[in-house]
């Protein structure tokens, strides 16, 4: 099994979350997901969230806080450990780059859990997502 270990950011926009799309293909395209993405060798999460963040979206988080850490199977053979962490962000002019299909801000509430990645459904759960 494939192991990758994730940071993904957990940014407010007041009531509203920020969900981004992946890309068409692969066995997780056009799924939500929080943003952000592997962390690398030497990185801490919140390291891994500026860069990813920068890359994906064009504009620069600050790392806040540690939420909760998840693990999860998937069956295509990736064990993925995440790092959620509270951010903000320095600008709402998101640039998506070609790793982003689309960005939405929503109310949780209004965020239908199955659209989204697997390991990101529980803790979405908990910040009262529905499904």
């Amino acid at each position: 099994m494939r192991r990758i270990h994730v940071a993904a950011a957990v940014v407010w926009d007041g009531p509203r979350l920020l969900m981004t799309q992946r890309a068409a293909g692969g066995a997780l395209g056009l799924l939500w997901e929080f943003p952000g993405g592997k962390i690398e060798t030497g990185e801490s999460p919140e390291q891994a969230i500026v860069r990813e963040v920068r890359e994906e979206l064009g504009v620069t988080a600050t790392p806040l806080e540690r939420l909760e850490s998840v693990s999860h199977d998937y069956a295509h053979g990736t064990h993925v450990e995440i790092v959620f962490v509270r951010c903000t962000l320095d600008s709402q002019a998101l640039h998506p780059s070609d790793e982003v299909h689309a960005a939405r801000w929503q109310p949780p509430a209004d965020i239908e859990v199955r659209e989204v990645l697997e390991a990101d459904r529980d803790f979405l759960r908990s910040l009262g997502a529905r499904g």
